[in-house]
């Protein structure tokens, strides 16, 4: 990223405003599916939530992202609360993870397609990638106000086709819109 897309995120983050603080749906409702040991990255981790959860689970955990303002926060919090999280500022464009480092990779509410293949080759074998993000035909104003940086329909299964899907949802516009989380996808995938 860009030293403007930093100063963006430590911008949002700063103000305290639309920043997501909790786990991300797809890894709470699948948190049956974490190993019971192993290594975790939260891959542009914003506060950390899913990071702090993967720790508390047990797991070895990575917090990567390019906000500063943001990594320091998690930091306050993890210390406080007597969490080990290993908390780097990346520029994950340039320095995406490497071949087979990671049991679980989770990515929420962050899409560069760039480096979908960076993503799925840090996978270990047998390893977890649970990803959420936006999509375009969405029934809320969330997420990013550009096209680029919101899913297709059915796109998250094809950029990571190479995983065995586990778990897949994508609601769109179908049946009743007041029930269900309509405006993301969410997929947990496994690399054979």
């Amino acid at each position: 990223m860009l030293v403007n897309d930093r100063e963006k995120w430590n911008t949002k983050f700063r103000s305290g405003k639309n920043i997501y603080n909790r786990p991300a749906q797809v890894l709470t409702e699948n948190i049956h599916l974490l190993p019971k040991t192993g290594t975790a990255l939260d891959l542009a981790c914003g506060l950390g939530a899913n990071a702090i959860l993967m720790a508390k689970s047990g797991l070895t955990t990575h917090a990567w992202d390019c906000s500063d303002v943001a990594l320091d926060k998690l930091h306050t919090n993890t210390e406080k609360n007597g969490i080990s999280i290993c908390i780097e500022q990346k520029n994950i464009v340039k320095n995406p993870p490497t071949a087979d480092s990671f049991d679980v990779i989770i990515v929420s509410h962050f899409l560069e397609r760039c480096i979908v293949n960076e993503i799925t080759n840090a996978l270990k074998k047998n390893g977890l990638l649970f990803y959420q993000t936006f999509t375009r035909n969405k029934i809320a104003d969330t997420g990013p106000g550009k096209t680029e940086y919101l899913l297709k329909r059915n796109e998250l299964l094809g950029l990571f086709g190479s995983l065995s899907v586990l778990y897949y949802l994508e609601y769109d516009q179908v049946g009743s819109l007041e029930s269900g989380n309509r405006n993301e996808a969410m997929l947990v995938g496994q690399k054979t």
